[in-house]
């Protein structure tokens, strides 16, 4: 394991890219090719059972908006890996801590290769809607039962997630734990998909009928485990804790539907038309699976601004886009972020509010992957 100076690291923050397709007569936006880090767990310490007494909140606010994050400095590397550090909640209230590691793959065939260094405004309750309401609806099994639609599912603490593998769901941290603890019902947190409703109200006792279009109901999958970064656990009292919003949750059992990728989110420059898109379960229209799509308006390094419509229960949505996948020579969506919530910001003297989406970058991706995956080389591309 050899050293590699603090630049370095700095430079894998943000000079991931490999390469970009030039502009063109045929151009068309495409996936950049990234050099990824891997992180791997090197440590991990049994902890006490959580009292899952927090109230679960739909939605996070910040004072923090783009201008007050620029001016923050990117991490150290023994920032990041106490960031990126993880807990592991399992179904029967076991917790564990994680310490991870932060490497860069080496150019050979050979393993991983170790990094090292020496390494105000107000905030305010409003509503997400921004002049006319331009979400849509999604009626009809037609549409909910197909791809990208069917990847959104419902969290029985009230927010969205998305499917991310066979068997696992990404969603905002703060769905399952307020920064000091897990909040209630997540020791029996379940993930509901939406199914046609059977006139003999069989298939499953799991099921729960609802008053939605076309006969639709929820059926339900336990959650076996959660992984929440420490940087949200440690970082929700103060502005950083925005950047680590995201969790992921492992089903009991495969769910059996065609799910969405993660990817590294691009600049905002390279997405298709600057515009982003998600699907949530907005609690003003309970049922009802919400599609919108709108322009970013800012971005940081970990975080995308925009003024998607969006209300609580929204939180937790794949943030998506679709571009053209070179080596396969075909189009794919992929998840890029994760809706966390809202910021009213103070903009040169003027209050202006945003929407605030996690970025999925290139350490988070490492991250999150190894949680899907278990195996680092199967991390090599985002």
């Amino acid at each position: 394991m050899a050293e590699i100076p603090g630049l370095l690291f700095l430079l894998l923050l943000l000079c991931v890219v490999g390469q970009v397709s030039p502009y063109g007569a045929f151009w068309k936006p495409t996936w950049p090719a990234y050099r990824l880090p891997v992180v791997l767990p090197q440590s991990t310490l049994n902890l006490a059972k959580p009292d899952f007494g927090a109230e679960a909140k739909l939605e996070v606010s910040s004072s923090c908006g783009p201008q007050c994050h620029k001016g923050t400095p990117l991490p150290t590397y023994e920032e990041a890996k106490q960031y990126l550090s993880y807990e592991t909640l399992y179904s029967n209230g076991s917790r564990t801590e994680t310490q991870v590691g932060i490497y860069i793959l080496s150019n050979g065939r050979g393993g991983a290769q170790h990094q090292d260094s020496e390494s105000s405004g107000k905030s305010r309750r409003k509503r997400q809607i921004y002049g006319y309401d331009s979400r849509f609806s999604i009626f009809g099994k037609d549409f909910l039962l197909n791809y990208p639609f069917s990847t959104s599912v419902k969290l029985s603490t009230g927010c969205t997630g998305t499917l991310v593998a066979e068997k696992h769901v990404l969603t905002a941290a703060h769905c399952i734990h307020d920064g000091k603890t897990y909040v209630k019902g997540t020791q029996k947190l379940r993930v509901g998909f939406l199914k046609p409703k059977f006139k003999d109200g069989g298939r499953g006792a799991n099921s729960s009928s609802s008053a939605l279009p076309e006969k639709m109901k929820f059926q339900w999958i336990r959650v076996k485990r959660t992984h929440v970064p420490k940087g949200w656990i440690k970082g929700n009292a103060n502005d950083i804790g925005m950047d680590y919003d995201y969790a992921l949750l492992e089903l009991k059992k495969p769910h059996k539907r065609k799910f969405m990728k993660i990817g590294v989110s691009p600049p905002a420059k390279q997405l298709p038309g600057g515009r982003i898109h998600f699907s949530g379960y907005d609690n003003d229209r309970p049922g009802n699976l919400v599609y919108r799509f709108c322009d970013v308006k800012d971005e940081t390094y970990d975080l995308l601004y925009q003024q998607c419509d969006a209300q609580p229960g929204a939180s937790g949505s794949g943030v998506y886009v679709r571009m053209w996948k070179r080596q396969q020579q075909k189009w794919e969506r992929k998840i890029i972020g994760i809706f966390s919530g809202h910021q009213w910001v103070d903009m040169n003297g003027s209050p202006q509010d945003f929407n605030v989406a996690v970025r999925i970058t290139p350490l988070k991706y490492a991250q999150i992957c190894y949680w899907i995956k278990g195996n680092y080389l199967d991390c090599r591309e985002g």
